[in-house]
């Protein structure tokens, strides 16, 4: 089934990841799409909140029935892709360009009934000034036209289906091609050491004093800086 059909558009909602969460639990079939111009509600990962002011963001969530453990990595090469050839994907979930974080990503996921719901922002024409100071101080933009949301959003469309159909050693592939973190100081919570790529099953590896460590999604923050 094509991504993005059949799609729910507002002009203002709490959280397209919600809805979304919403209709996959109605049973919405894959690649049903919610979108909105802006958010009120927006989350990222680990509570974090996801900043769309009106009209010059892309706010998409996706319904899919088929997905695997790297959905995250997929969606942020994805977006790379649309994003241009500067663009990087910092595991597990962004999207930078020259230093600034341009996109984020939230795949959440359900066993029974079984779903995923992948959210994808993208700051297209986003003037960083008027966000709030946390958000401002990483955040970036494509540097875009509002009228060209629509237009990213369609490739956007094309390019994520290519990544979610895509073999998994090729995936990893371009992965490490467009790697934000390999053979950088990468900090979290509990050390530091150097970007060594992301494995098969999506985790970071990094190199520490020569020894390889193996960093989840789901038990490390990372430092926000690149």
């Amino acid at each position: 089934m094509t991504l993005g059909e059949p799609r729910e558009h507002h002009a203002t909602i709490g959280s397209t990841n919600e809805r979304a969460r919403t209709l996959a639990d109605e049973g919405a079939a894959h690649g049903s799409l919610v979108t909105a111009d802006a958010q009120t509600a927006g989350r990222g990962r680990q509570g974090r909140t996801w900043v769309t002011p009106p009209g010059v963001a892309i706010a998409a969530s996706f319904v899919l029935r088929e997905f695997d453990d790297l959905l995250p990595l997929r969606a942020g090469l994805a977006v790379a892709d649309v994003a241009g050839p500067d663009a990087v994907v910092k595991w597990p979930n962004d999207v930078w360009v020259d230093g600034r974080k341009v996109a984020g990503i939230l795949a959440e996921s359900k066993s029974d009934p079984r779903w995923a719901v992948l959210g994808i922002g993208v700051n297209v024409a986003v003037d960083v000034a008027t966000l709030p100071e946390e958000a401002a101080t990483v955040a970036g933009s494509l540097g875009l036209k509002p009228e060209d949301v629509e237009l990213i959003l369609n490739e956007l469309l094309i390019t994520l289906q290519t990544r979610l159909e895509q073999d998994r050693s090729s995936l990893l592939t371009a992965l490490r091609q467009r790697d934000a973190l390999l053979g950088r100081r990468v900090r979290w919570q509990d050390g530091e050491g150097l970007g060594a790529g992301i494995d098969e099953t999506g985790a970071l590896l990094v190199d520490v004093n020569g020894k390889t460590l193996k960093l989840n999604a789901g038990e490390v923050t990372l430092s926000a800086h690149l």
